[in-house]
């Protein structure tokens, strides 16, 4: 404690405005999948109108991955960070407005709009973790912000049960209410965030350890294409497919247990809390094994690719949800999977601030937001028409995907990137 407030704790105020931005983010986005059995009902959707909605979404987002990281780059992350969330939060409550004549439409439009905003959210957040915290820190500072896309998830039920009724009525009013939030968090953000180098509240002592074991870098920007011929950025966004599986228990959950289990809008907030306090655990339990690891004097790539390889044999039982005929053993291990997976994304994300310079990272996470955007859609779309043709036996595949594609992509993963070799802040690889 006494060598605590020696150094000083203000980047433990800016990663709480991050995880305060990314509970919004994810409340806002988890907010269709939980009414989506009862908006199918009301607006007479189809599996397949629905997976094309979700798609809408992911496509923006995937756009949003390429053009928000690499122009939180170069706005910096006060302006850039800013920015996505004014657009996020703007198309988040213009769902309100959709009404039932245009309501495929008028959602895929709304969602598009909300999946470019809420694109900014993970780079701007992957960039100021850089900025703010010693390498050894990341993954656990990215694991509690990460750890915030499952309080919104658990948020998300439990004021819609509240709120909603079961005919649908009062749909519209979780929709509106991110706008309140966002407008706070803008507020917070303009009056606490600077670079620490520049922060009147960073002590010396504070700033010394936050450079630690970090090279000085220019301030000579790169370009955004500079990233694309490097073998370990094509790594990051091979282990960022694994976001299809997230996506699917986000907007697939709540109709998996609904059309399996008959749960619905007035009872689905406890299985979501189960679900994403046990994902929450993963998120903070994977951030601080890496770094834990590292601070018994394990290399960084030894640390970060056994948490992960550990990551994915605890999602490895997912692989048997559609099989089961308990409902509780099927929110159990849908949990297991979604704490195995943020505990893995805790891990990947700072993958992307081991090895690049922090003016690249930015660029780097929103390519492989891309990716995993564009592994979404191809899901999205899979799994509409197998649920439309075969029923709920489309879910069988789903979760066996769900299960075993870690492993597979891991290897893959360190086949790319056998070394996790540093890059300097002109990406040539840093010799020991």
């Amino acid at each position: 404690m006494d060598e605590t407030q020696k150094i000083g704790n203000y980047r433990y105020r800016i990663l709480a405005l991050l995880m305060f931005a990314t509970t919004i983010n994810y409340f806002d986005r988890s907010i269709i999948g939980v009414m989506a059995p009862t908006l199918e009902k009301m607006f007479g959707w189809t599996n397949s109108d629905y997976a094309n909605i979700m798609i809408s979404f992911k496509v923006a987002y995937a756009v949003g991955m390429l053009s928000m990281g690499g122009l939180i780059d170069r706005l910096g992350t006060k302006k850039g960070y800013t920015l996505s969330i004014a657009i996020w939060s703007f198309f988040g409550m213009l769902h309100a407005l959709v009404r039932p004549g245009f309501s495929v439409i008028g959602f895929a439009a709304a969602r598009f709009g909300l999946g470019f905003g809420e694109a900014g959210n993970f780079p701007a957040a992957i960039k100021t973790t850089a900025e703010w915290f010693p390498k050894k820190d990341r993954a656990f500072a990215t694991g509690l912000f990460n750890a915030a896309t499952s309080i919104g998830a658990i948020a998300a039920p439990f004021v819609i049960g509240w709120i909603v009724h079961e005919d649908g009525k009062n749909w519209q009013v979780p929709f509106l209410i991110t706008g309140a939030l966002s407008a706070l968090w803008v507020f917070l953000w303009f009056k606490m965030y600077k670079k620490p180098e520049v922060h009147p509240k960073v002590s010396k002592e504070e700033l010394a350890y936050i450079q630690s074991d970090s090279e000085t870098e220019n301030e000579e920007k790169l370009p955004w294409k500079s990233v694309l011929d490097k073998r370990q950025t094509w790594a990051f966004g091979l282990a960022k497919v694994t976001d299809a599986v997230w996506w699917f228990y986000l907007f697939w959950g709540a109709k998996f247990l609904a059309e399996t289990f008959d749960v619905n809008i007035k009872n689905i907030a406890l299985p979501f809390f189960v679900i994403y306090i046990l994902a929450d655990g993963g998120s903070i339990f994977g951030g601080y094994l890496s770094g834990a690891l590292m601070r018994k004097g394990w290399t960084v790539n030894k640390a970060r690719k056994i948490t992960l390889l550990i990551c994915a044999l605890i999602i490895l039982p997912v692989s048997f949800v559609a099989v089961t005929e308990s409902k509780w053993i099927a929110i159990i291990l849908i949990g297991l999977g979604a704490a195995g997976h943020q505990a893995w994304s805790a891990n990947i994300f700072t993958l992307v601030s081991d090895v690049f310079p922090r003016k690249a990272t930015a660029s780097v996470v929103g390519i492989g937001g891309m990716i995993g955007a564009v592994a979404g859609i191809v899901a999205d779309k899979a799994l509409g028409s197998v649920l439309d043709q075969a029923g709920n036996s489309g879910y069988f595949w789903a979760f066996l995907i769900a299960g075993s594609c870690y492993l597979i992509i891991l290897g893959l993963v360190h086949l790319l990137m056998p070394k996790m070799t540093p890059l300097d802040e002109n990406l040539n690889p840093v010799e020991n």
